[in-house]
C-alpha cells in the first residue's frame, strides 16, 4: 500500500487513548494483556495507548493517526495487518465453524505441512500460546530423561519453570526456582559450569539480536547430546522468519524439541511444539498436555494459508531485504552525524534493534526521546524494527528520512546534556529481560 503517513507540524491527539486508559485503569490490573503492548514502553504522555485498525504495514491508533508499525503485534504479524489472503482463508472456514466436538481436518493438513518444512518434526503437537509449548517441551523432557533441571537463554513465557529466574517471581514456590537456572548467551563457559547428570533440557532461543560466535549453537547441541540432556529451541521470534524452517533451517541445526507461535498464521493465536518421535510419543499416556481450542479452525487455516504463502513468495528473503535497508540506512546516518559511537542498529536483518550506549546517558531517557519524536512523524517504534512482507520500500524510505530529522536532534540534545527536559512525558520502562539474556546466571 502507498505511504501516506506524513511528518505532523505537532505531536499526536491522544485525547481518546487517555479517556480509554483511565477507563481500565479502574477496573484492570495492570491495563495491558502483554507488558510490550502496555503505556509502560512508550514514552507517557506523548503516545497513543490504544489503538483502532490496521492494514498492511500501517496502523491507526483510536483518535484517528496513522503511524508506519515496526512492532507488528510484537512479533506475529509476518505478512502484513489484514492480508488479503490469510483473511480469506479465515472468512471461508468461519462459515463452516470456529471450534467443533471432534478433531478437524485442518489439524492434519498444518501437521503435513509443518512435517515437510521444520528439520525436526518428526512429531507435532499444536496448541495456542508460546508459554504453553515452551511447558510442554520441558514437561516431556523431563519424562523423557528421568532428570529435573532445566537450563535456559532467553525469554520462554509467564510459567513458574521460567518467570522464577527473573525479577518477577512472586508466587513461585523456592523447590520449582531451585531447578531451573539461567546461562549467557554466546557463553559456553556459562553453560558448562551449570550442566550436570541432573540437567533434563537446554532450552534457548537460537539468537535474539546477538549472532552466535565461536560456533556456539553447534556446541551447545554438542555438549547437550554428550551429557544426555534434550536440546528445545525456543523459534518464538526466529521461526518463519530467519528461514521459512527456522533457525534450525538456517544454522544446520536439528534439536530434539523445538517451539513455535509468532510468525507463521499472521496474528491469529496457536502455537507449535515439534521433536523427536521417542520424545514426543509420550504425550499419548505419560505426560499431559491438552487444551481444548488447540484445535480451533480459524487459526489453523490461517497458519495453512500463512505458511504457504510465505514458501510461495520466499517471505524470509524479503523481511531481510527490507529490514537490511534500515539497518545499514540507521547507521550511515549515524556516521554521517558522528554519533556511531553511542547509538547504532544490529541484528539479523528480519529483526533489528536500536541501541544506545551509556555513555551517551541514560538510555531509557533518550529511547523515549526517540520515541517521541518518530510518533510526532508517524512512525510507531519501540527500538526495533519488526519486518513484515507488507513494508514497502516507500515505507522504508519515508523511515529513513524520519531518522535523518531524528537523530540530529538527539545528538543536540545528548551535547547539551538535557535529553530528559526535552522529554514531553514520562520516559519508557524497562522490563525484566536483558537483551542477550533472559536472568542472571544463578550459583549451582
Amino acid at each position: 500500500m502507498p505511504n501516506t503517513v506524513s511528518s505532523n507540524e505537532n505531536y499526536p491527539d491522544i485525547t481518546k487513548s487517555n479517556e480509554l486508559y483511565a477507563r481500565a485503569q479502574k477496573i484492570m490490573t495492570p491495563v495491558t494483556q502483554t507488558l510490550a503492548k502496555g503505556p509502560g514502553q512508550y514514552t507517557k504522555g506523548v503516545s497513543p495507548k490504544y489503538v483502532k485498525r490496521a492494514k498492511g504495514s500501517h496502523i491507526w491508533d483510536v483518535d484517528g493517526n496513522e503511524y508506519i508499525d515496526f512492532q507488528m503485534g510484537i512479533g506475529p504479524i509476518s505478512l502484513g495487518y489484514a492480508y488479503p489472503k490469510v483473511d480469506d482463508a479465515i472468512r471461508a472456514q468461519l462459515e463452516d465453524g470456529i471450534t467443533f466436538s471432534m478433531m478437524h481436518e485442518l489439524e492434519v493438513e498444518l501437521s503435513e505441512l509443518i512435517h515437510e518444512i521444520i528439520p525436526n518434526a518428526e512429531s507435532i503437537r499444536i496448541s495456542k500460546t508460546g508459554a504453553d509449548v515452551c511447558s510442554a517441551a520441558v514437561r516431556v523432557s523431563r519424562a523423557f530423561t528421568g532428570r529435573n533441571k532445566v537450563l535456559c537463554c532467553g525469554y520462554h513465557g509467564w510459567h513458574d519453570w521460567y518467570i522464577g529466574t527473573t525479577s518477577r517471581d512472586k508466587g513461585i514456590p523456592q523447590e520449582s526456582k531451585d531447578l531451573v537456572a539461567a546461562f549467557e548467551y554466546n557463553n559456553l563457559d556459562s553453560l558448562k559450569a551449570l550442566l550436570d547428570d541432573d540437567v533434563a533440557c537446554v532450552i534457548l532461543e537460537p539468537f535474539i539480536f546477538d549472532a552466535p560466535k565461536d560456533n556456539f549453537l553447534h556446541e551447545v547441541a554438542r555438549l547437550c547430546r554428550e551429557n544426555g540432556t534434550l536440546l528445545i529451541f525456543d523459534e518464538m521470534w526466529t521461526g518463519f522468519r530467519v528461514a521459512v524452517g527456522g533457525a534450525q533451517e538456517y544454522f544446520g541445526i536439528t534439536p530434539d524439541l523445538a517451539v513455535y507461535s509468532k510468525a507463521f498464521a499472521n496474528g491469529m493465536p496457536i502455537a507449535l511444539l515439534t521433536g523427536r518421535r521417542d520424545v514426543m510419543q509420550l504425550f499419548e499416556q505419560d505426560v499431559f498436555f491438552f487444551t481444548t481450542f488447540g484445535g480451533e479452525a480459524l487459526s489453523l487455516a490461517a497458519a495453512v494459508a500463512t505458511i504457504t504463502e510465505m514458501r510461495e513468495q520466499n517471505v524470509p528473503a524479503r523481511l531481510a531485504e527490507q529490514g537490511k535497508k534500515l539497518k545499514d540506512g540507521y547507521n550511515d546516518i549515524a556516521a554521517e552525524l558522528g554519533i556511531s559511537q553511542y547509538t547504532k542498529c544490529y541484528g539479523y536483518d528480519c529483526r533489528t534493534i536500536v541501541t544506545f550506549d551509556a555513555s551517551a546517558g541514560n538510555g531509557m531517557e533518550i529511547k523515549a526521546f526517540v520515541q517521541q519524536e518518530l510518533f510526532k512523524r508517524g512512525i510507531m517504534w519501540g527500538g526495533f524494527h519488526n519486518m513484515c512482507f507488507s513494508h514497502t520500500n516507500e515505507d522504508v524510505a519515508y523511515t529513513l528520512s524520519a531518522y535523518r530529522e531524528v537523530l540530529p536532534l538527539l545528538k543536540e540534545a545528548i551535547e547539551a546534556g538535557d535529553v530528559a527536559s526535552r522529554l514531553l512525558g514520562e520516559p519508557v520502562e524497562a522490563v525484566f529481560r536483558k537483551v542477550t539474556n533472559a536472568a542472571p546466571v544463578k550459583a549451582k
